[in-house]
């Protein structure tokens, strides 16, 4: 991000200081966190300062945080530099670190004082970030706009136009968060693929097998089109449609049987859960989405062996 992306910007800023930190999930942390607040600190940073995050989701995710927590929250806004960040992490308010392995389990909601997003910087990245990103982007027509996603199935990868796709989903991102700015019903609807989703990535943390988020997403995207179907939500060709396009792109992750049980134990701290009930966002048909759906544990295991199988 420093070599490819604030080289292209540095010269456009006010005079500032450069606080770097470490690349990667696994530097999404309280201890990181604390780095961060100690340069703030050491450069007497008040009240009246900016913070300007430029880099992917993580960096938007935790410097949103340390902003908006530094003495009790100053001003900061988002140049986010990667598809998946431009299209969800940067637009919403979400902000975050994970904690013991759980992915986004301390932060805040917190609006930055602007976002400014250049698709220029999806050059300086590489196809594995770019297809992590899309998945978001697929997320968006199907919980949102069965036109656009009847459009973007029909192309490949490669021949997808991201500037619009960028446009289409922080449309679509920015009237439900709006609606729903702390997450209390709608706002949930974004979260479809995200339940098994982010399990999955949580489990393959830091592990040779370690997945980008979006290829996740992917997978978890898959196994809750499948509970949508089951739940008689989808047709079986909405379904196909949808395992086919995503199984294009991101292919097939391979998920040990014996690992689907600890999987599973790991959607009981999703943050939608209510008791003991693990609550799911799924499909209404491609364009709707239904949210607080309590699905069981047999359940969760049969979409993860449809996915494997």
């Amino acid at each position: 991000t420093k070599k490819y992306c604030y080289s292209k910007i540095k010269k456009l800023l006010p005079k500032h200081n450069l606080v770097q930190i470490q690349a990667g999930e696994s530097k999404k942390n309280i201890e990181t966190c604390s780095n961060i607040w100690e340069h703030f600190t050491r450069l007497n940073l008040d009240r009246h300062s900016l913070v300007i995050n430029i880099g992917g989701g993580v960096i938007g995710d935790m410097g949103g945080f340390c902003a908006a927590t530094y003495k009790r929250g100053i001003d900061f806004i988002q140049i986010p530099t990667t598809l998946l960040s431009q299209v969800d992490a940067s637009v919403g308010g979400k902000l975050g670190i994970d904690f013991q392995a759980f992915k986004n389990h301390i932060g805040v909601f917190q609006l930055p004082n602007c976002v400014i997003i250049d698709p220029l910087f999806l050059q300086t990245l590489p196809k594995n970030e770019l297809r992590s990103g899309f998945a978001e982007v697929i997320k968006h027509c199907l919980i949102k706009d069965k036109e656009m996603w009847q459009i973007i199935r029909k192309k490949d990868f490669e021949n997808q136009n991201f500037e619009k796709l960028i446009e289409h989903s922080v449309k679509i991102k920015k009237e439900i968060t709006e609606s729903d700015p702390t997450e209390k019903g709608l706002r949930k609807i974004l979260n479809f693929g995200h339940t098994i989703g982010h399990a999955v990535e949580t489990f393959y943390l830091g592990t040779e097998n370690h997945l980008l988020h979006g290829e996740a997403i992917a997978v978890g995207m898959v196994c809750e089109a499948y509970l949508s179907n089951k739940l008689k939500m989808i047709s079986q060709v909405e379904l196909n449609q949808i395992e086919e396009f995503i199984f294009s792109i991101y292919g097939k992750v391979d998920i040990k049987e014996g690992d689907i049980d600890q999987i599973i134990a790991l959607t009981l701290h999703d943050k939608k859960n209510k008791g003991n009930a693990v609550r799911f966002s799924l499909l209404n048909g491609i364009g709707n989405c239904n949210f607080d759906i309590a699905i069981t544990k047999t359940d969760m295991k049969k979409a993860l062996n449809y996915y494997n199988y």
